[in-house]
């Protein structure tokens, strides 16, 4: 059985090798030791709620949530930024659980939405944030500029 909690400076050993195996599937090189700076600068700091999802006390995936505010609305958002689920563990409800998990976070902290993006082939995971009532955003197009 899955079960989702809220990370700590204590989880960063189980932490950054699932961090680091989400940065290489995305494309990056593997490095745990940067991957676990990385993620104790942003615990230490209070910068992203890290997400951490055990079966059995084994650690198979993480989420990590940024918060950024609307200026329209006043409100608190949340951006699930990261969500990776051991390879192993694909295919029963981690990243489901993961993703109910991030809901209710934003929920209690008074969010006023949840954002997320993927990349656009990652079919297994549009498929799974519609699932779950995300809505693909049709009227705004994002940019980027690397600095």
């Amino acid at each position: 059985m899955t079960t989702v909690r809220y990370a700590s400076l204590d989880d960063l050993d189980v932490l950054a090798p699932l961090f680091d195996a989400y940065r290489v599937f995305y494309g990056a090189q593997s490095d745990v030791a940067a991957a676990r700076v990385f993620l104790a600068e942003r615990l230490a700091l209070a910068e992203s709620v890290l997400l951490l999802a055990e079966d059995d006390g084994v650690a198979v995936g993480f989420g990590q949530l940024y918060p950024l505010f609307s200026s329209v609305g006043m409100r608190r958002t949340w951006l699930l930024n990261d969500l990776f689920v051991a390879e192993a563990a694909r295919g029963r409800g981690v990243a489901r659980a993961l993703m109910h998990k991030a809901r209710d976070h934003a929920r209690a902290s008074g969010a006023a939405r949840l954002r997320l993006s993927t990349a656009h082939t990652n079919g297994a995971a549009q498929a799974l944030y519609e699932s779950l009532g995300y809505v693909l955003d049709t009227e705004y197009r994002g940019y980027s500029l690397a600095v």
